[in-house]
């Protein structure tokens, strides 16, 4: 998922595009804010029919993480593959 100033990234969307539920969903957004790798704003304005969204965007250290975890994930899958392992 490619969050944008234009387009910024809210729980609600980031469960669906994950397809993951929100009990998955929400608390390990939690753990990203509390680790200092993304930052929670609400929504300035309210809006008719649903309560205001927070959004979640990584900071440079959560890009950093994310950037060195995408970089480890071949290996990781590569080697459950060579044991014989599905990655599940």
């Amino acid at each position: 998922m490619a969050s944008t100033p234009e387009s910024p990234a809210w729980g609600l969307k980031i469960c669906e595009e994950a397809d993951l539920g929100s009990g998955t969903v929400y608390p390990i957004l939690e753990r990203l804010v509390d680790a200092g790798w993304a930052v929670r704003t609400q929504e300035a304005d309210a809006h008719p029919g649903r309560p205001k969204r927070y959004y979640y965007e990584l900071t440079a250290s959560g890009q950093a993480a994310a950037a060195q975890a995408r970089q480890r994930r071949p290996r990781l899958f590569g080697q459950l593959a060579a044991d014989g392992r599905s990655p599940a």
